[in-house]
């Protein structure tokens, strides 16, 4: 069986990247404007990331080096296949490192760690539409994007004050880019919404099975939708992250044990182990000259605890 690849570079034929490039570049001239594409079959099914997918063999190069995450881990299946697979259609180089990446495919997080110009981010977006569950049909959606009539958005956002005395939205909290469009950020959660604002790196965003492309160029201004009576405002947490003691970053709840023992690490496990791998440690490592049985919060060994970070993912 010959050796010799029976695909073109990145999987995708030439037209079909073109074709995709058109629709990038109409996204940047637009930006939050979702704009159709011809969204092609991939080795893998809808809802996996096939639109991120297709977006990134768009714009890949023998040069790149690539990252992907899935909700902030490099380690989980989503991610590893992936990157895997451009491994073995592109030959690129891959890394774990923000830092080193050229484009990082991401699946519901933006990498804790700043991004820089040059950089590209692609997310892979299950619903672009974000008035899809206020309105379902896309005729009248399109209509009110064109219009930019979006008071049913806040009326969605004054359901959540009436009802628990906040805007309740955690993940896919809408924001306004440019001043124009309405955007869906994907199921992000809205702790990493103030990173997409005046972001130095260009934001792609692909929607393979809903056949759609949205961009944020570079340094663009992207505002969450609040009231000045109720200001937009990202989800706390109580502790550092159990591993390195990082505060202010998203974190994980990790289920430890069947007694309810549970500990909060970062979600973004390159930035944990930067900072661990830098000296800082938080609750659950055991300090030098200590048993890690005497720190751990349940008794069980700290070195386990890393094992268990990518379990339970949705």
């Amino acid at each position: 069986m010959s050796g010799i690849a029976t695909y073109n570079f990145a999987y995708l034929d030439e037209q079909t990247k073109r074709m995709i490039r058109r629709a990038i570049l109409k996204g940047i001239a637009i930006p939050g404007y979702q704009v159709p594409f011809a969204s092609r079959e991939m080795p893998m099914p809808f809802g996996w990331g096939t639109g991120g997918v297709q977006v990134t063999a768009s714009v890949i190069g023998p040069d790149d080096v690539l990252k992907v995450i899935d909700q902030g881990a490099d380690d989980t299946t989503n991610a590893v296949s992936i990157r895997a697979f451009f491994q073995k259609v592109a030959n690129v180089a891959v890394t774990t490192e923000t830092a080193k990446a050229t484009i990082i495919q991401t699946r519901h997080r933006i990498p804790e760690h700043p991004l820089v110009e040059g950089q590209v981010l692609v997310y892979q977006v299950p619903i672009p539409e974000p008035l899809r569950f206020l309105e379902p049909r896309e005729t009248e959606t399109r209509k009110m994007h064109a219009l930019e009539e979006y008071g049913l958005m806040h009326v969605k956002l004054y359901e959540d004050i009436a009802r628990h005395g906040h805007i309740a939205t955690t993940y896919a909290y809408p924001v306004k880019v440019e001043g124009r469009y309405v955007m869906d950020p994907s199921p992000t959660p809205k702790f990493d919404n103030p990173k997409m604002h005046r972001s130095p790196a260009l934001q792609l965003f692909g929607a393979g099975r809903e056949k759609r492309i949205y961009a944020i160029p570079p340094y663009s201004e992207v505002i969450s939708l609040d009231f000045e009576d109720h200001p937009f405002k990202v989800q706390e947490f109580d502790k550092p992250c159990a591993l390195c003691g990082a505060e202010n970053v998203y974190l994980d709840e990790v289920i430890l044990d069947d007694r309810g023992g549970r500990m909060f690490v970062c979600s973004d496990t390159d930035f944990c182990e930067g900072r661990r791998a830098d000296g800082h440690t938080g609750s659950s490592l055991p300090p030098e000259g200590r048993e890690a049985n005497e720190v751990s919060p349940v008794g069980s060994p700290a070195i386990d605890q890393l094992s268990i970070k990518g379990a339970g993912r949705p």
